[in-house]
């Protein structure tokens, strides 16, 4: 296929934001094209599929606050449940003794969707025309004169380039003409919400700890995960616990059989023998993905950043190249809200 005019839109990134954008434009008639790097649809909004059930490799959860996101999951069909908060919380000290936390559970109220984020992803891309989707497409580069630079060596000319990817990993792109040092110094200081994190999932044949009164959440200052919810589905089958490492990223790369023992040796020390046999298990390091983290990435923030838009990349290119990452946007940056908040203000920028 021909590549379009310079007047069309190329979208770097099919991840949340990059295709919510892609849908508002085709929705408003645009010619559009999107280019992502890996082979599927989602970026940090990935599901592990066990038995039939998913279980969210990234983020898990959204708020009432964030119309948005209910919005969409309505429209595409997707069903919301809350996370499951019933019993007492764990804690673990850090000599490794437990303690039952009783009426209290960290995330009562947030909102999950059945059949994992992914299914969000994978809806919008489904209900997109197949010609204008290019997966496993990786851009090396932008220029303002001939587009985009493909891996393959091709040249994708474009009116508006939108990098709707992290602003640490649109640093290491090629432009031509250059950024100026500034810029490219703006866009590698935004940190990549959750991107250095690893994520643990265990699926079970059944949430057993429900059984005994606990809900799943565990907070531990012994390790190596520091924090555990309970990531079954809607249904409760099967059964799963995810939790986050509080290990550095080097160590949990350089050690992967140590962490995996110690791992399984937290979960039967906090839910008992039952939780040493589960039928699966995942870790999902994030901060090894380049399509989402840099080495900066690798020491995540200590809290969440205050994003926004990067005003030292507005005038770029007389505003033919764009930034549509969540670490972008205005209110809920570094969120799948957030994904949605910028992808809705781009295309009201561009449709006009």
């Amino acid at each position: 296929m021909s590549p379009p005019s310079r007047s069309g839109v190329a979208i770097v990134g099919g991840g949340l934001a990059g295709l919510a954008l892609a849908d508002e434009l085709e929705r408003a008639g645009i010619d559009w094209h999107l280019f992502e790097a890996r082979g599927r649809w989602g970026g940090r909004m990935h599901s592990l599929n066990v038995d039939g059930a998913a279980f969210d490799l990234g983020p898990s959860w959204f708020w009432s606050i964030q119309p948005r996101m209910q919005a969409l999951a309505k429209r595409l069909g997707c069903d919301v449940f809350e996370q499951y908060s019933h019993g007492d919380l764990l804690y673990e000290d850090n000599k490794a003794t437990v303690h039952r936390e009783r009426g209290f559970a960290s995330m009562a109220g947030s909102l999950r969707v059945d059949g994992g984020m992914q299914s969000l992803t994978d809806a919008l891309a489904a209900g997109l025309p197949a010609s204008r989707l290019h997966p496993a497409t990786p851009v090396t580069g932008v220029d303002r004169q001939r587009g985009l630079l493909l891996a393959d060596g091709r040249q994708w000319p474009a009116g508006h380039i939108v990098l709707a990817i992290p602003p640490r990993t649109a640093a290491n792109l090629a432009f031509e003409p250059e950024l100026a040092p500034e810029q490219i110094r703006a866009l590698a200081r935004v940190p990549t919400w959750m991107a250095g994190h690893a994520k643990f999932v265990a699926v079970f044949g059944t949430p057993f700890w429900r059984d005994h009164g606990l809900s799943g959440d565990a907070m531990s200052h012994a390790g190596p995960l520091v924090e555990i919810h309970d990531a079954s589905p809607g249904s409760g089958l099967p059964g799963a616990l995810f939790g986050f490492y509080g290990v550095p990223a080097e160590i949990r790369r350089d050690n992967p059989g140590r962490l995996a023992e110690a791992t399984m040796a937290q979960l039967e020390r906090l839910f008992g023998a039952e939780a040493r046999d589960p039928r699966h298990t995942r870790v999902q390091d994030w901060a090894f993905e380049p399509e989402t983290a840099t080495p900066d990435d690798r020491s995540p923030p200590a809290g969440h950043p205050e994003y926004g838009p990067l005003t030292a990349l507005e005038a770029a290119w007389g505003g033919c190249l764009l930034l549509g990452g969540s670490e972008t946007a205005g209110a809920f940056g570094g969120y799948m809200e957030g994904a949605l908040e910028r992808s809705a203000e781009l295309a009201g920028h561009i449709i006009g």
